[in-house]
């Protein structure tokens, strides 16, 4: 790796402070991505901003319907969360699914939906929970926080500190994995709520994490396992790669529909 200076910071406040004064600076939250491209020597930043030592970055709270996660909350806490657990099963079940023990137990939710891997499985969840991403700076709907391949709303230095959804009637979550890395070749997470049926596809998308419209509709009329048998998913929205061709991905997106909606209930 190149030269880096460390910086273990103990606020938001200190750590956005010392991103704003290093041009080349990089927040360093689980790592799991970032220090293995600066293995690579795919990245090189002057300075890592460590963000695990602030505890208003983590813990989760419930409050009623309404769950907040601290960006910096590894994906094992909210695995085992008894509170979320009892509101939204769904959001547990993926994040038991994230990696190895290992993986859980340094890698952030934070972390996850910032990098916008195209196959990571947060960004289903929290399009298709209509979550909203709270940042240092602002509130963002999921809806526009995910922009494109590892592309996000976030402006230079911002920083996630927390995700907000209501727990839905219903949910569930789905993947087919990549048997080595075990990120997803296809999953879909499911939601049915009072405003309706929302069904978010990632590993799958061209474009990254995307919404199955036509599964939603197929839902909304008949909440079933067969429903998303029928839907129409178009192959040319979808991507090709030694791991899958994109004909196949469209009938994976069905049928991980159909397993979500039976892990729903």
């Amino acid at each position: 790796m190149y030269a880096t200076s460390y910086h273990r910071a103990s606020s938001v406040d200190e750590a956005v402070n010392l991103r704003s004064s290093h041009d080349e600076g990089r927040y360093l939250s689980g790592g799991m991505t970032l220090i293995a491209t600066m293995k690579q020597r795919l990245a090189a930043p002057s300075d890592l901003i460590d963000l695990r030592h602030i505890a208003a970055l983590k813990g989760i709270t419930v409050d009623g319907h309404t769950v907040r996660i601290g960006g910096a909350t590894p994906h094992a806490d909210v695995a085992s969360s008894a509170a979320v657990r009892a509101v939204c099963p769904a959001i547990c079940e993926l994040a038991a699914m994230i990696g190895d023990p290992h993986v859980r137990h340094m890698g952030t939710i934070g972390g996850s939906i910032a990098n916008n891997d195209p196959a990571a499985d947060y960004p289903a969840a929290m399009l298709a929970l209509a979550a909203t991403i709270i940042t240092d700076r602002r509130e963002i709907p999921a809806e526009e926080f995910f922009t494109g391949l590892f592309e996000t709303a976030l402006e230079e230095g911002e920083l996630v500190t927390a995700v907000s959804f209501e727990a839905p009637e219903k949910a569930g979550y789905a993947k087919f994995r990549n048997p080595a890395s075990r990120y997803a070749i296809t999953g879909v997470f499911v939601a049915k709520a009072a405003g309706g049926v929302r069904v978010a596809v990632t590993g799958a998308g061209s474009n990254g994490v995307f919404r199955a419209e036509t599964i939603e509709a197929a839902l909304a009329a008949d909440w079933s396992p067969e429903s998303p048998k029928a839907a129409s998913i178009d192959p040319a929205d979808l991507m090709s790669d030694m791991h899958a061709s994109a004909e196949y991905r469209a009938n994976l997106v069905r049928v991980m529909a159909k397993r979500a909606v039976i892990a729903a209930g």
